[in-house]
């Protein structure tokens, strides 16, 4: 048997590895903490699970749903956009259903890059963006993102060359691993910058709910003439807990919603009927949850910070997101700091490298454990490794 050419180039899924030597531990008998997966502790508000039930016990909703998601999800997306970010959207042309954005964020270049096409990459960066794009036999090419930049890239240091033979720029703000966010001028230059070039700006706007302080992230869809060369992919999974219900969506310019559509109708059936019903309770409903929420992760954000700062590592404040994105020790390199902490006290982190070469300085940790998990791996990161971990290692 011999494997297809494009998949020697696909790494194994970062997570998938993780999940092995955790278990391997686990199958030691060491009480292994998992702060490494952006997978929310907090349940899925209980008006949404009903609304699930009641769709489930409808025998109309047990047949195939319509590939571009149902009337009423598609107009519930598009009247949470016009509240949301006060963009306006057709649900018949501008909004597509997807099975989770990671569906929809890995087919995107399959609809928009031939084999030799650019693609750019943000480095460090989730993972699926380089992927996706090696599976469409396109060539990733790594835009650098820098602290000094506030981790964003600078569109001037993009050679022209590169610029021009790029077809899909690929975004995410607030963004995963850095927690770095976007302001509106920034998503004007870039819709300029993909303007003069003609590239199809994809931003995975998946973490806009999570946000601390008051701050508001705004919508790519925002800036001027957006919806000319973008599409904008968000989630159900993290703002309202509904991760393992896998229900995203996709919105913005027309020809790229409906051609990515095209592909959709020709490889799934779409989500079930029952929860794209739930994922209008989620959208037109009550918003308290969301909010209760978000108010645990900042106050789990407040306490986790002052704990690691204490232990010795420099972790920063983040604005949005459920991720620390947080530099190593010296003498040390993501994996091995990574591999440290598993080993020496039990905590499971994510090394930064596996978000791109720029990420090799890191580990990224996720506030989704609950708070006495999140207090004993401080204690042991403390007791155990905390020595080694501040600077110079003293």
């Amino acid at each position: 048997m011999e494997i297809a050419r494009r998949m020697r180039s696909i790494p194994p899924y970062l997570f998938a590895d993780l999940d092995r030597k955790r278990a391997a531990l686990r199958a030691k008998g060491v009480d292994v903490i998992n702060i490494a997966i952006g997978d929310p502790d907090l349940p899925t508000p209980p008006h949404i699970i009903a609304a699930l039930t009641e769709a489930a016990r409808n025998p109309a909703t047990h047949v195939y749903p319509p590939y571009e998601g149902t009337a009423e999800f598609r107009q519930a997306v598009a009247g949470w956009y016009a509240r949301r970010f006060g963009v306006s959207l057709d649900p018949d042309r501008e909004v597509l259903a997807l099975i989770g954005s990671k569906e929809g964020l890995a087919h995107i270049p399959w609809v928009f890059v031939d084999p030799g096409d650019v693609v750019l990459v943000s480095d460090p960066g989730y993972p699926v963006y380089q992927t996706a794009t090696l599976m469409a036999e396109g060539t990733p090419y790594p835009v650098p993102l820098r602290p000094e930049d506030g981790w964003r890239p600078d569109l001037g240091a993009i050679p022209e060359a590169v610029a021009r033979r790029a077809k899909v720029f690929f975004l995410n703000y607030p963004n995963n691993p850095t927690a770095a966010v976007a302001d509106l001028a920034f998503f004007n230059d870039v819709a300029d910058f993909a303007r003069r070039h003609g590239i199809l700006v994809v931003h995975d706007n998946t973490y806009s709910e999570i946000a601390y302080d008051g701050f508001r992230p705004p919508s790519f869809l925002e800036a001027r003439g957006a919806k000319e060369v973008g599409i904008e992919f968000h989630s159900l999974s993290k703002t309202y807990c509904m991760t393992g219900w896998r229900l995203g969506f996709a919105v913005g310019n027309p020809e790229a919603v409906q051609a990515l559509g095209t592909l959709k109708t020709n490889i799934d059936s779409g989500q079930f009927t029952a929860i794209q019903a739930a994922g209008v309770a989620a959208l037109t409903g009550p918003q308290q949850a969301v909010r209760e929420r978000v108010a645990t992760w900042e106050a789990r954000r407040n306490a986790v910070v002052r704990g690691l700062r204490a232990a010795g590592l420099d972790a920063p404040m983040p604005r949005a997101t459920f991720y620390l994105w947080i530099p190593v020790p010296g003498g040390y390199d993501s994996v091995s700091f990574a591999a440290h902490l598993l080993e020496a006290a039990g905590v499971a982190v994510a090394p930064g490298i596996g978000y791109g070469q720029r990420g090799n300085g890191h580990i990224r940790i996720s506030l989704t454990a609950p708070d006495d998990r999140f207090a004993e791996a401080i204690r042991r990161i403390g007791d155990r490794v905390g020595a080694t971990a501040r600077p110079g290692g003293r």
